[in-house]
């Protein structure tokens, strides 16, 4: 593969989630490949494990023209695919827990300017079948000067 076709950068990362009115947020440092058309952005993040220990989780987000893929590994693994008018499947593994999910995008908004992407989604979640909330999403990534 030529240079052209793929570019790998590092990235600022910031994750808005809002469910019910309940704001979290996440700030990492990640890097971004791009091929072709479509971009993977990776990073890591620390989250409070089931006995208040750091526990580490591996994100990975696939975005496409007309969708998006978040893969979770490590403390949790989890999928979930968002496209569109789409009810998707995807699943959710603890240690402690696990279950089957499905997404229904009502919303998918990608913006690129340059190396600099905002993402915005909003989408119920499914689990067992079940309405279990209904979540808006933002994603921004910022290129990292190189020092």
């Amino acid at each position: 593969m030529t240079e052209s076709e793929s570019d790998k950068y590092g990235v600022s990362v910031t994750l808005e989630s809002v469910q019910g009115g309940e704001r979290n947020v996440v700030r990492a440092a990640g890097e971004v490949i791009t091929r072709g058309n479509q971009l993977y952005l990776r990073y890591e993040e620390t989250q409070p494990g089931p006995k208040d220990e750091a526990v580490s989780v591996r994100t990975t987000v696939k975005i496409t023209d007309n969708g998006l893929k978040l893969i979770r590994h490590g403390g949790v693994q989890s999928e979930q695919s968002f496209e569109p008018g789409q009810r998707l499947p995807g699943f959710y593994r603890s240690p402690y827990t696990q279950f089957n999910l499905s997404t229904d995008t009502r919303k998918l908004d990608v913006k690129r300017a340059g190396k600099s992407l905002a993402v915005a989604w909003e989408y119920d979640l499914y689990v067992y079948g079940e309405l279990s909330g209904q979540f808006a999403i933002s994603l921004h990534i910022q290129e990292e000067p190189q020092s």
